[in-house]
């Protein structure tokens, strides 16, 4: 096997977990997409002949990439300065399939993916390669130029930001979660307001995204009651409901003749709904791989 056969099939190879991780860092998956494709460009303009172990480094390359994606971000985004939800990952509410599995390892739903968005870049980057893809600290030092245990601190403080932020892991049960949603969708039909009240969390929290196109949709509530109310006011009876898994856990794509309009994530715990996450740009919908959910 010549070079270049050996380089295109090592990173072929390792093209699912690259983007498995700049997923992570970025929660973009055009974003995490473009890292990827850097990454096979400085691969290709670099000597892997004496690489030992081509999949650590060609994440940590990804890794590099991403990191100064981040750091780039603020002068050059594009969204509101109001909610902003990472991109979902969508699939077929039957089944994921291995490149998917592989994406979502660690998920709890979009959860996750919000509190990792207020990580500073450093953290977010120790944090996700050491605690989701296992890289060690002698690895992760010299992409942060940090000391390894000052590595370990940056993770160590990211991990405490996560745990307090509360997010929480859906009910394994994926069956009963769907259950806990089909009754949360026919009581918003009925506009049956106890009955939405009883599937939710008191504490249940609401994130709405509208991106430029309906900056009056984004939105933050908190409580029970007040997403009750808004969910019986925003209800579109004529849309069609689709089931999906949205970031593993159990969702909907909502269309309106024919077009998704719109995607909600929600995490079931302990046979509640906890969190409710909406994304209604329609820009970000037309780009979202949708393709699990033919037929």
């Amino acid at each position: 096997m010549t070079e270049p056969d050996w380089l295109v099939e090592g990173f072929e190879s390792n093209r699912v977990r690259l983007r498995a991780v700049a997923y992570r860092m970025l929660g973009s998956l055009a974003e995490a997409d473009d890292a990827v494709q850097e990454t096979w460009l400085r691969l290709t303009r670099s000597d892997a002949s004496g690489v030992d172990n081509l999949g650590a480094w060609l994440t940590t390359i990804v890794a590099r990439v991403c990191l100064n994606m981040l750091r780039s971000r603020s002068s050059r985004r594009e969204e509101p300065l109001g909610v902003h939800l990472p991109d979902p990952v969508i699939s077929s509410a039957d089944e994921k399939n291995p490149e998917q599995q592989v994406m979502l390892a660690d998920s709890v739903g979009l959860a996750l993916q919000v509190v990792l968005d207020t990580l500073a870049p450093a953290e977010r980057l120790a944090f996700v390669l050491h605690d989701m893809f296992g890289l060690p600290f002698g690895q992760i030092a010299p992409l942060v130029d940090r000391s390894p245990a000052m590595a370990r601190q940056l993770a160590s403080r990211a991990r405490r930001r996560v745990r307090g932020a509360g997010a929480q892991a859906p009910d394994p049960d994926s069956a009963r979660q769907r259950e806990v949603v089909d009754a949360f969708f026919a009581a918003a039909h009925r506009g049956d307001l106890g009955a939405l009240i009883a599937v939710l969390h008191p504490d249940v929290v609401l994130r709405s995204d509208g991106g430029t196109t309906h900056p009056e949709a984004s939105i933050v509530l908190h409580g029970a009651a007040a997403v009750a109310r808004r969910t019986l006011q925003l209800a579109q009876p004529a849309a069609v409901k689709r089931p999906a898994l949205v970031n593993g856990a159990a969702g909907i794509v909502a269309t309106l003749g024919g077009q998704p309009v719109g995607v909600m994530g929600f995490i079931v715990s302990q046979g509640k709904v906890t969190e409710i996450d909406v994304i209604l740009d329609p820009d970000r919908i037309a780009r979202l791989d949708l393709s699990a959910l033919a037929g």
